[in-house]
């Protein structure tokens, strides 16, 4: 920012907040405040009073909730604050049902309750045995107190083929470790619901699951969630016993209680009525020390715990932690300034292929001192990279933007999150292979596929750094095994254009399936810039069968009325074929089930007959019309 800008923004928010800094009416228990920063030092200093909402430092403002001595002292720092009144009502108004709601958090239809999620998590194990299980991995602290609240189970629900083995990539999400953060848990939640039940049917979900394991704690802090249900903004856990005297601000924050650097730099408190209160000692709260415990349990570890080493290329594996909201991908190390991690171009570069799907600033750090978080712990015990996922604009995000907006945007982040899980610190500088085609998808056993796709360097959001996209140099397609799997067969695909000299390029390359067994097979593209990096992996669906077995649906595609033979095109399902237009005929090759078989052709109506049903070593006769 300039110095001219920041003396104008200093100069209007003066004289805004001059009239309220004075005096202001305590009525409520909590006071939404906005705080005039000029530079992180400022936001450092208001930051140290309670955890900001949100930072718009480019805007010279934050936003934060305090109790009246709080704010009394945010002005004996020297900082102009005011009352946002709107949101200081809003904050303290309890959580009313909507209309004939019966279930979801009161006046929040979109999001599960605690109970609710882990019924899902549960039912989903249930339904999918061969790629769920329902993992419990400890308690919340509710429960692990005698004669107090029943308090819950943490479970895990960890997504893969087991019907796959060997040693498998991991990506690690987890939601809702802040309580009021409506939206994570169930972004968590439906990713799982995504995933499996896509699962033969996405080609990218199912190598996803086949290749990787995929660990989803979707409820981190349930007995802290289920105040906030309620409408409060429940930050922390509910440990009573640390010495704070007031029921509505005891608690530890989970996200200040991991035991790498925990409470070592300025970014937590030690007052146990604090909203970033870090606990009596790094992992002492048992949901942080189940995290910690499962974690290490799963990942390897590629680095020591120091501040200078790093981790190696062949590093696998991802920890994400959602969070609400902001915009941001926020990275390592929170409790340094600058932030100086050791692997930090590359955590970066992941970081800014991130924010190319949901259009979030990734950074190096956080937007203020933090220690003893998730993502410093994860990195700085394993050397995985890790990223809190500040999503939406609210903590109780409306349903609306939620489903508009905030899922939609997060559901492809964290679909390429599990893709680059198997080499991290190298896939984010390569290229992204999209739309991937085969065509035709089903063929006979010898005959060519022809093979496209799109490489493209440049897929990197908003962010810190640069990031300077390179040509595209060479792409290649593997048959049933992703390139690093044992036996796999790289098969060269060429620029349609006939040169690799751009930063985008069309690919285009032939297949011959002669020798290629009946059933379906799985094609995996990757393409390399000039770099020499490889980017991550995508796929597409062929399937090969022996047309004397195989159900065929045919006839003819002729003129109403006149009974002139048509060029028509006829699809069932993803299957299609054209009709010879001499005399109108068709014959299509599909697998066995039933379809809705249509017929198109240029300047007539098309016509669709529905129930088709395509049997095995047989031809069922559907012929059209068309007006």
């Amino acid at each position: 920012m300039s110095l001219l800008r920041c003396a104008v923004i200093l100069s209007i928010m003066a004289c805004c907040f001059a009239a309220v800094a004075a005096e202001v009416p305590f009525e409520s228990d909590r006071l939404v405040v906005r705080v005039a920063v000029a530079d992180r030092t400022e936001v450092a200093l208001a930051a140290s009073v309670a955890e900001p909402w949100e930072v718009r430092l480019d805007e010279g403002y934050l936003i934060l909730d305090v109790d009246p001595a709080g704010y009394d002292r945010l002005l004996a720092l020297g900082l102009l604050a005011q009352v946002d009144w709107k949101l200081t009502d809003r904050l303290n108004t309890p959580n009313v049902p909507l209309e004939g709601q019966t279930e979801g958090i009161p006046g929040y239809l979109c999001y599960r309750t605690v109970e609710e999620t882990l019924a899902t998590g549960a039912a989903l194990a249930a339904a999918h045995p061969t790629l769920a299980t329902w993992v419990d991995i400890g308690d919340s602290w509710e429960k692990t107190i005698a004669g107090g609240l029943p308090g819950y189970d943490l479970m895990v629900l960890k997504l893969t083929n087991s019907a796959v083995g060997g040693d498998k990539p991991d990506l690690y999400v987890e939601g809702a470790i802040h309580a009021r953060e409506y939206s994570t848990a169930e972004a968590a939640t439906r990713f799982a619901e995504y995933l499996l039940d896509n699962y033969d049917v996405d080609p990218d979900v199912t190598w996803l699951l086949d290749w990787h394991e995929i660990h989803l704690l979707l409820q981190t802090n349930p007995d802290g969630r289920k105040k906030a249900e309620t409408g409060l903004s429940w930050r922390k856990n509910t440990d009573s016993d640390d010495g704070c005297g007031s029921s509505s601000s005891w608690g530890t924050d989970l996200n200040r209680n991991f035991d790498f650097y925990w409470a070592c730099c300025g970014g937590s408190s030690s007052d146990p009525c604090d909203p970033t209160y870090h606990g009596p000692s790094g992992g002492s709260e048992p949901e942080t020390a189940a995290v910690q415990t499962y974690v290490l349990a799963n990942f390897p570890d590629f680095r020591p715990d120091d501040l200078t080493t790093p981790a190696p290329d062949t590093t696998t594996g991802i920890f994400v932690d959602l969070h609400s909201y902001g915009g941001d991908v926020l990275s390592v190390f929170g409790f340094q300034d600058p932030p100086n991690p050791p692997n930090g171009p590359g955590i970066l570069r992941l970081g800014r292929k991130f924010s190319y799907f949901n259009n979030y600033y990734a950074r190096l750090g956080s937007l203020y001192p933090v220690d003893g978080s998730t993502k410093d712990w994860a990195y700085g015990r394993l050397g995985i990279p890790a990223y809190t996922i500040e999503m939406g604009s609210e903590f109780f995000e409306p349903c609306a933007s939620f489903e508009s907006t905030v899922w939609p945007d997060n559901l492809p982040m964290l679909l390429y999150a599990a893709k680059a899980a198997g080499a991290p610190y190298t896939v984010a500088a390569g290229p992204d292979v999209v739309n991937p085609t085969v065509t035709p998808i089903l063929v006979a056993p010898g005959d060519p596929v022809t093979i496209t796709g799109t490489a493209n360097d440049t897929r990197y959001g908003p962010g810190e750094g640069t990031t300077t996209p390179l040509p595209i140099a060479a792409a290649e397609v593997y048959v049933d095994v992703p390139p690093w799997a044992p036996g796999a067969l790289a098969i060269p695909l060429a620029p349609a254009d006939g040169t690799f000299n751009t930063t985008v390029e069309g690919l285009t390359g032939s297949l011959d399936t002669t020798g290629i067994a009946d059933g379906r097979h799985t094609l995996f593209l990757r393409a390399r810039d000039t770099g020499g990096a490889w980017g991550v992996v995508s796929a597409v669906f062929l399937r090969v069968q022996d047309p004397a077995v195989a159900p065929h649906i045919a006839g003819t595609v002729t003129e109403s009325g006149t009974g002139s033979p048509l060029a028509a095109t006829v699809t069932a399902g993803i299957y299609s074929t054209t009709t010879n237009p001499t005399d109108g005929s068709y014959d299509l090759m599909v697998i066995a089930g039933t379809y809705d078989v249509t017929a198109t052709s240029a300047e007539h109506t098309p016509v669709t007959t529905t129930g088709v049903a395509a049997v095995s070593g047989s031809t069922t006769t559907v012929d059209f019309q068309l007006v």
